[in-house]
């Protein structure tokens, strides 16, 4: 490459890979250009328009939230310390008061905000309002993943009856202009808030479209025992009676499965976002989610909304996925590479987008992060994938870069007026 011209050139630190071998390249570099990675290695011989100096920084892929409700930012602490019955009880109401294209649009921002400075380049967002969400996202250059919610309640917030919801979703994936890094992406609340023949229709839907099918299911063991009583088998055993698992499908949570659930989701290449920290404050149960890695299943990592889980913070879920897991006795059951990988690659894979996103490798896009090591708990670094998964933090990350556009710079936001977005949310009424 020498003598090519590049736009970004990060260079100097240590950089952490994700690909399949784990590779790990000291003092070494990225090249970016028109979005993309086209070089990683050490002394890259090339002209940048920008330069990252991270000597003595960790350069690693951006994080990938693959569930999350990122305008609950409006919600968090209206319904801490319940149950997930209870915690449905108080949201649902308040969302149908509070949300509104403009509420939900600064709710996203603080979202953003928020999770660029704990280095997450890219989430799947569930939400009501998703285009006002998809518009904040690109203003900001962020990689928001979102698309037509489905939820059949009384009084739904964007006031779109059930009965015209599939048309509306249709003109919606009509015109959507696909961007690099994504696809297009179809959300079914879960089992409980939608009938068999309606979650048929929307799983017709995605496949129409080609696109992921995203959907809650079996959070805790109320919702299967009210999924049962209702249509005579658990959520997992529903969507497979429907043809509803596969490839293209991420169930959200899969926390309450049996043994033979775990199998059908890894016959059919279903994929899981596990959400411990939501899960583990909702009482909900710790998701099984060494017994799905045993059996093949893609497991992403995510957060959940700032109502259940009070954070977006992606290093935390990182740290609580590898902990929670050896509660069992077993120190093994998640390991840190896993975790990180879970948080990355695994998270990408589970989209349908591992090709494009989830580690650092020439033709992926150019979503990256620099942690500054030089903090007294990060000392010494014996391991690259232990020190992210148990002593990093959300405020060690000093740059964030998406699709080869510097979000975050010396931990100053770039693309996003922070005090305005605060002074935004604080204004919602």
């Amino acid at each position: 490459m020498s003598g090519t011209r590049v736009d970004l050139l990060i260079h100097g630190g240590d950089v952490l890979t994700v690909d399949d071998k784990g590779t790990v390249v000291p003092g070494g570099s990225v090249a970016v250009r028109d979005g993309e990675i086209v070089a990683v290695g050490r002394d890259l011989e090339v002209t940048a328009a920008e330069e990252i100096d991270a000597r003595g920084c960790l350069v690693a892929p951006g994080l990938v939230n693959t569930h999350t409700h990122l305008a609950m930012t409006l919600l968090r602490g209206l319904a801490d310390d319940v149950d997930l019955q209870e915690f449905l009880a108080r949201v649902i109401p308040a969302e149908a008061a509070l949300l509104n294209p403009r509420n939900v649009a600064a709710g996203v921002r603080v979202a953003m905000a928020e999770s660029i400075r704990a280095g997450v380049t890219s989430a799947l967002d569930m939400y009501w309002f998703h285009a006002a969400a998809e518009e904040a996202a690109r203003e900001a250059g962020w990689r928001l993943h979102g698309g037509p919610t489905f939820m059949d309640v009384p009084d739904p917030a964007d006031t779109i009856v059930y009965g015209d919801r599939l048309a509306w979703a249709r003109e919606h994936l009509t015109a959507r202009t696909p961007a690099p890094g994504t696809r297009p992406v179809v959300f079914a609340h879960s089992a409980y808030t939608l009938t068999p023949a309606q979650l048929t229709g929307i799983g017709a839907l995605a496949r129409e479209f080609g696109a992921l099918l995203h959907i809650h299911a079996s959070e805790n063991a109320a919702e299967v025992e009210t999924v049962l009583q209702r249509h005579g088998k658990r959520p997992v055993e529903l969507l497979e009676s429907l043809g509803l698992l596969g490839p293209d499908t991420l169930l959200a949570h899969a926390v309450d499965l049996t043994g033979a659930e775990i199998a059908a989701i890894a016959r059919t290449g279903t994929s899981v976002a596990h959400c411990p920290v939501s899960n583990l404050k909702l009482g909900c149960g710790i998701a099984p989610v060494p017994a799905l890695l045993r059996a093949g299943v893609t497991v992403g990592l995510g957060t959940d909304g700032a109502v259940s889980s009070n954070t977006l913070d992606m290093i935390g879920a990182i740290r609580q996925a590898a902990l929670v897991h050896k509660a069992g006795g077993d120190p093994t059951a998640v390991g840190a590479e896993q975790a990180v990988r879970m948080a990355t690659i695994e998270g990408a894979r589970a989209l349908g987008l591992g090709g494009l996103l989830g580690s650092v490798e020439a033709g992926k896009r150019a979503d990256l992060i620099v942690l500054d090591l030089g903090g007294p708990h990060l000392t010494p670094r014996h391991d690259p994938w232990s020190m992210l998964a148990y002593a990093a933090q959300a405020s060690d990350v000093r740059d964030t870069v998406v699709d080869g556009r510097v979000l975050m710079r010396d931990r100053v936001l770039l693309t996003l007026d922070e005090a305005s977005a605060l002074r935004e949310l604080e204004r919602t009424e």
